[in-house]
């Protein structure tokens, strides 16, 4: 659906995910670090997915490294893919039927009918079990993780959109459904992990896929793990997939919070990005999300399109206000090779978007959501009544999260081999040959990428100060237990410049951006990560074997 804080998968959503100043978004959840503006820099909006930190720069984007071709290589993906019993994985078959829309409870007969009540018992037995196992409240980092699901087909793909999706004749969703849950239980058992705080289902338009589906993953990470009852679990939803009846059966599976791709409320702008609706069929499913999910409904709004002006685009945010609930993502469009937008402005067609232009809408747009009573708590996100993005959160304060589903990405420590590094990680891409390696072998891992400890702190630096928390003393410790945030950035010159420019504040707290800083995040950046290289190449060594650092 095109959306962005994933990680986003090949590399966010990472998730709602997906970006904001330079640095582009979705993940799902890091992004690719952009053109630096002197004095602003506008959030990027590139599509959906987990946000991924991309490691020296910062950002979210759907791939932390680019995917490898070919199989897995090496003893350690030969010694992850283990087959998994015969039939864990339903086979594709070529005649397996697409399974039918889930509409309302009321417009069921027969097989649609039973097919809504099933999800819906599965999501009450895995409400209703958490009594009975008796689960901690609270478990170590290592032990809990978010999950990013990705879906990966769409009615149509968007102009703008260079994500990991994909336009099928027809969907097997059974055996989709299957290879989905059948990764999820082999990525929880390698992780380790013992408890999932959130589940994020990004895509491609997962409102697409059956209620059924959502509920089998749910189930199946209920049982692998642990899922709270109150756990947050979003659904990235496009308007035209989403009528009120549908959006209901999504809440019976299971599904807590939507996020609204929204875009535009002008008919002629999102007719140039190739969207299936309009701003009255957006409208109308916002009112039946509110409806439905109060106080957890999210929307996002772009800008920065060709042509765009500042005026008639506040407008639209201003009539927005009127309309939406707790949560708002503004996403500057960012302009991908590759894609019909691209090429139009290359040929001509259409005139380049004006980064001055896009920087005065960022800044005034954001200033009209504090106004509103909005926190810009991230770069590109914002939240009035505490209803914060939690599994985006896990992205940005470096927590670990799995990829499940074809392209997703995922970051977290496998256990079984002694190993105690972190691994950023990416699924095979394309379904068709991702439902393949999940059947012969339980998950379709298709690169794994082990995380130096200098590679983690960068992300935990170019992550944390998108928020307006920053980073903590105390949180920093949690990665570097030997270099203190005022060791790395006490004495630089540099850094002290920009905390006279009232850009940056390091004190008892940590270290975090001002309100005029989070908006030139990138260029902060610039000053920032190479100050952060140079502090690591100068430490103290390690005082024995027994005290290296463990990248939870």
């Amino acid at each position: 659906m095109g959306r962005g804080t994933r990680p986003r998968t090949g590399g966010q959503r990472a998730g709602e995910a997906a970006q904001p100043t330079t640095l582009s978004r979705k993940g799902r959840t890091g992004g690719r670090g952009e053109r630096v503006r002197a004095q602003q820099v506008a959030p990027q909006r590139r599509g959906p997915g987990p946000s991924q930190p991309v490691r020296g720069r910062g950002a979210r984007s759907r791939s932390p490294s680019s995917s490898c071709r070919g199989g897995p290589d090496g003893p350690a993906g030969a010694a992850l893919r283990t087959p998994v019993r015969p039939g864990a994985c339903l086979p594709i078959s070529r005649r397996t039927r697409p399974l039918p829309a889930v509409a309302g409870a009321m417009a069921l007969p027969g097989a649609r009918a039973r097919g809504w009540a099933a999800a819906t018992k599965m999501a009450q037995r895995r409400r209703h079990a958490e009594d009975a196992k008796g689960f901690p409240s609270t478990a170590p980092p290592s032990s809990r993780a978010a999950l990013y699901v990705h879906w990966p087909y769409c009615e149509k793909r968007c102009s703008y959109c260079n994500f990991n999706k994909y336009v099928p004749r027809g969907v097997e969703e059974a055996a989709m459904r299957s290879c989905l849950v059948t990764e999820a239980q082999t990525l929880l058992g390698l992780s380790g992990v013992r408890r999932v705080d959130s589940v994020f289902f990004g895509g491609g338009t997962p409102s697409l896929a059956s209620p059924n589906t959502v509920a089998a993953v749910l189930e199946a990470v209920d049982q692998a793990a642990h899922l709270p009852a109150d756990s947050e679990v979003t659904l990235e939803a496009n308007p035209t997939s989403a009528p009120g009846s549908r959006l209901a059966a999504f809440g019976a599976a299971g599904i807590n919070r939507l996020s609204i791709g929204l875009q535009s409320l002008d008919d002629k702008e999102l007719q140039l990005l190739g969207r299936t609706h309009s701003a009255s069929d957006a409208l109308q499913t916002l009112a039946e999300a509110r409806r439905l999910f109060p106080g957890r409904v999210s929307v996002d709004l772009m800008l920065g399109l060709p042509a765009q002006k500042s005026g008639p685009w506040l407008r639209q945010l201003r009539e927005l206000l009127g309309y939406c609930d707790d949560h708002i993502s503004l996403y500057q469009l960012t302009l991908e090779r590759g894609t019909a937008l691209f090429t139009q402005v290359q040929r001509g067609t259409l005139p380049a978007p004006d980064p001055e232009v896009a920087a005065e809408m960022y800044q005034e747009g954001r200033a009209v959501l504090r106004e509103a009573g909005f926190r810009q708590y991230e770069v590109s996100n914002f939240a009035r009544n505490g209803a914060l993005s939690t599994h985006n959160w896990t992205y940005w304060q470096c927590g670990q999260y799995l990829g499940v589903g074809p392209g997703a990405h995922g970051r977290f420590v496998p256990q079984g081999a002694g190993g105690h590094t972190r691994e950023a990680r990416i699924q095979t891409l394309e379904p068709d040959n991702w439902m393949k390696e999940v059947t012969l072998f339980g998950h379709g891992t298709r690169k794994r990428v082990p995380l130096g400890e200098l590679e983690l702190l960068e992300e935990v630096l170019a992550m944390g100060l998108r928020t307006d928390v920053g980073i903590t003393h105390q949180h920093w410790q949690r990665f570097a237990s030997q270099l203190s945030l005022w060791d790395v950035f006490g004495s630089s010159q540099e850094v002290k410049a920009l905390l006279v420019q009232g850009l940056l504040l390091l004190d008892h707290r940590g270290l975090r951006c001002s309100w005029e800083g989070l908006a030139v995040l990138d260029s902060l950046l610039l000053t920032l990560l190479p100050r952060l290289q140079e502090a690591w190449l100068q430490r103290a060594p390690p005082l024995g074997k027994g005290d290296d650092q463990m990248f939870l």
